[in-house]
């Protein structure tokens, strides 16, 4: 059984289950420095019944304020490396077109597979090494 609340359902139980979503995304992103698609795109597309190809282009544009405010508090306490910054963000902004591009032509069941085996890679690698 799929707990679910479509978009097309009344407008409040969208908002509450949008809200739960955003606000475990924001907690997640800033305790842990992740993204948040993590919880945003399965929550995204299992709560409100999005499409994987949506959930993960609303996913890319949620997380401009959500990175932007985690790095502004954590900077005004803490120290960044600058020249990282700029290097990273050059060369993602390259990568995130290349793959913008790429994830329209993956058929959305090979977009959900690949995103769980990415998030089932990462969570390996933390627990062993």
């Amino acid at each position: 059984m799929r707990l679910s609340v479509p978009v097309s359902a009344p407008r409040t139980s969208v908002w509450w289950t949008g809200l739960l979503i955003g606000v475990a995304t924001g907690v997640f992103s800033g305790l842990l420095g992740i993204g948040g698609a993590a919880i945003l795109i399965p929550g995204m597309v299992e709560l409100l019944g999005l499409s994987q190809h949506r959930a993960h282009g609303t996913s890319l544009l949620v997380m401009i304020p959500t990175a932007a405010l985690s790095a502004v508090v954590y900077a005004l306490h803490h120290p960044l490396e600058w020249r990282l910054v700029i290097l990273f963000s050059i060369a993602s902004m390259i990568g995130a077109v290349i793959g913008a591009r790429l994830m329209v032509r993956v058929p959305a069941p090979t977009l959900k597979r690949l995103f769980g085996l990415f998030l089932l890679l990462v969570a390996l690698r933390m627990l062993i090494g």
